[in-house]
């Protein structure tokens, strides 16, 4: 085994030449066989030791992995590889494959320009499978693909040669179809997977062989071979022929690009700045001598050094005691020490050059997905993880004399983990985590409890739900407190193209800056008048002003965007946020003297009328909602669909393979809690299910007025929600 030392000399030595670097991730659904392969791949650089690998779990160091057995953070380590005489540098990150950390998947996809996709044979293509994969297409990451546990097909389920082969076909296919679905169109072509090509390759991870078309070839290895020294359980023989670790990176350093390449077709989709600029440039080029541009894609937070950055660098260099720009800081911070990540271990280095993965600390206030320059320059696209948080817990510290302590964890923890929401409960005093579900919070609970070591009392879940219009209302119009001001709204539900586009992205969230989105905005179903002139988009709700020549207007706008922001974070049904809805200024009059049109006259001259309108347009409940994939024996189909009607489950189908059916409904989140022990209960053990998020649904008429005063309730509020008349007295 080398030393960890001795092989971030060798890294540091390989930075410098991109052609023969490689930045990849390890994505698949849960339990596919992410890590063990990834401990393969260690073992080959002489990080652990060959017979540990699949077992060590090297990037599996938080004790809770270990515990469960599933990744749960994103890890990164930096690889020397010597293929066909020349030397390459992979910098491999293995991520989640629990529905519960898509965030940590999301946020990889940035850092690297290619991934492994491994997928169960057994298996076969999962949700979660799909999730990743579209979420790499999305960033312009090209696929491979690892089919897994090939011996689990011919020794559990009894396949011959035929039956395998076809099963093969069904899984290609179906990543064809995303693939052709998804891809950038330039590209989609050239990264369809092939069994010719030689982009896919097949194996057992846990007995370490696989095979390619070219290993195949090279060792003279016929499928016949694989199947006949499975079934006498001989692995050694294909293991010394050809190991999974040669396959693998083969495979790697074959069809998956050098940063220089992926960065001309990646950095025009991920950054919005002008790509013939000096920076876009040196972006385009992956030049080490130009200006210093990177994406933060981790922070992790280390008790002896603070905040660590984990840095995707697309030019330039950064040494020690450099200073960086953090672009929504608008500040410089130095450079204390630049870092190479080897799985749990950091280990200093001389410096980080363009095109790589490192480790920055020192860097005060760096979030995930932060811009990091030499100079100021335009910012990266957001990351974009298409899951919401949608399981509550209040958190509160056992002990008083805690409570700092606890404060200051939770902030550490929401950077490092952005899909993590903290809220302060502004009335009762107590903090609230949101989290993608039960073991999410659960998990974070853990790391306080017994790694930041404080003590603490969680409640039980709370589902987060939003309010949302079902039709048009106004214009009502509102007067100040001190009767010199009238604003007058009308809100309507916003079309669906533009609710959709908001939430992938392509229209962004927060103020417009001059003309940008106008086009996307029309294209997606607005007006021309109304995309020209929107003062805001807020959580899914946009606010547009429809006055035409009013004095004094651009005066209170600020104060009209903070009344219309505080009116949509939280609605007048049961003060939960309200999407989908689109808010017209329709007209006002104004006091000329500005001294009678401060906050406290315009903020609740903006806010009620809203709530008046949002109340008269038929407000209503929406609930989040999963997808639920669950694999029984056929003969306990039947209870398995009768127990998920029973908790309002929606059959979206069934399939029969053999003696196993697959059902597939979609459930409410509120109706999860204490599914697997009713699902244990009516298969007798014998089911396995995965979840993945759906988004947000309409709740049932005839469920709606029970939860609100259920909701209501909770947060201390009367429970029979206001009328509009309320809101217009």
């Amino acid at each position: 085994m080398a030393r960890k030392e001795f092989v971030v000399e060798e890294v540091q030595k390989l930075m410098g030449n991109t052609e023969q670097i490689r930045n990849v991730a390890i994505v698949a659904h849960v339990d596919h066989g992410k890590t063990t392969l990834t401990d393969s791949l260690v073992a080959r650089a002489g990080l652990i030791s060959k017979e540990l690998a699949g077992e060590q779990r090297v990037m599996d160091y938080d004790e809770q992995e270990q515990a469960r057995g599933i990744t749960i953070k994103a890890a990164n380590i930096s690889l020397g590889f010597n293929y066909e005489d020349k030397d390459y540098l992979i910098n491999l990150i293995d991520t989640p494959g629990h529905v519960d950390f898509g965030g940590h998947v999301t946020r990889a996809m940035r850092a690297v320009d290619g991934v492994v996709l491994v997928i169960d044979s057994v298996e076969g293509i999962m949700p979660q499978t799909e999730t990743v994969l579209r979420q790499a297409l999305k960033e312009r990451a090209k696929p491979v693909i690892f089919i897994n546990k090939i011996d689990r097909l011919i020794n559990e389920l009894k396949l011959d040669q035929k039956a395998m082969q076809d099963r093969f076909v069904k899984i290609l296919t179906g990543v064809n179809k995303l693939i052709s679905g998804y891809a950038p169109p330039e590209k989609k072509d050239d990264w369809m997977i092939s069994v010719d090509k030689g982009n896919i390759a097949f194996g057992s991870a846990f007995n370490k062989w696989a095979v390619s078309i070219s290993s195949m070839k090279r060792f003279n290895i016929s499928f016949k071979d694989i199947y006949d020294k499975c079934v006498s359980g001989d692995h050694k023989f294909i293991v010394d022929k050809s190991p999974v670790d040669d396959v693998l990176l083969e495979m790697v350093i074959k069809h998956l690009p050098p940063p220089k390449t992926a960065q001309a077709y990646r950095i025009p989709i991920l950054w919005k700045g002008d790509i013939n600029s000096e920076e876009g440039k040196s972006m385009l080029a992956c030049d080490s001598a130009g200006k210093t541009i990177g994406v933060c894609f981790g922070v992790v937070y280390d008790e002896h050094a603070g905040e660590v950055g984990i840095v995707r660098l697309f030019s330039g260099e950064v040494k020690k005691g450099d200073q960086l720009y953090i672009e929504s800081k608008k500040t410089y911070s130095k450079v204390q020490q630049v870092a190479v990540y080897m799985g749990p271990d950091r280990v200093g280095a001389e410096k980080i050059m363009a095109g790589n993965i490192g480790a920055f600390i020192g860097l005060k206030d760096v979030y995930v997905g932060e811009t990091l320059s030499s100079t100021p320059i335009m910012p990266f696209e957001q990351i974009k993880h298409y899951s919401e948080p949608v399981v509550t817990k209040s958190i509160e510290a056992k002990e008083s004399k805690d409570l700092a302590k606890l404060i200051e964890v939770l902030r550490g923890i929401s950077k490092e983990d952005p899909t993590l929401r903290v809220t302060l409960n502004q009335e009762t005093g107590e903090h609230l985590i949101s989290g993608m579900g039960e073991l999410h919070l659960e998990i974070i609970e853990y790391k306080i409890r017994n790694e930041k070591k404080v003590q603490i009392i969680t409640s039980p879940p709370i589902v987060v739900y939003n309010e949302t219009i079902s039709g048009k209302a106004g214009p009502i119009e509102g007067k100040s407190p001190n009767k010199h001001n009238k604003l007058k709204f009308i809100v309507e539900p916003l079309p669906e193209g533009v609710m959709k586009a908001i939430i992938d992205g392509t229209i962004p969230e927060g103020r417009p800056k001059g003309k940008e989105n106008v086009e996307k905005l029309i294209e997606a179903g607005l007006e021309r008048d109304e995309a020209k002139k929107i003062y805001d988009i807020h959580n899914k709700n946009i606010f547009i002003d429809g006055t035409k020549g009013i004095q004094y207007l651009n005066e209170v706008e600020e104060l009209m965007i903070e009344g219309f922001e505080e009116a949509v974070d939280q609605g007048p049904l049961a003060k939960e946020k309200v999407i989908g809805v689109k808010v017209t200024l329709v007209d006002a009059t104004l006091h000329e003297d500005n001294i009678h049109r401060g906050p406290a006259q315009m903020i609740p001259t903006t806010k009620r009328p809203i709530y008046a309108c949002i109340l008269r347009a038929g407000v209503t409940f929406l609930e989040p909602k999963q997808k639920v994939l669950i694999q029984c024996p056929q003969d306990y189909a039947g209870d398995v669909i009768n127990m998920t009607n029973g908790r309002r489950g929606q059959l979206l189908g069934m399939e029969q393979e053999g003696e196993t059916a697959t059902i597939n409904t979609l459930m409410p989140v509120a109706e999860m809690f204490g599914f697997s022990n009713d699902l244990r209960g009516v298969t007798q053990g014998r089911a396995i299910w995965y979840q993945e998020y759906a988004g947000y649904y309409s709740v049932p008429r005839d469920i709606v007025p029970k939860l609100v005063k259920q909701v209501r309730e909770r947060k201390g509020e009367p429970p029979e929600p206001p009328t509009a008349e309320f809101f217009m007295e």
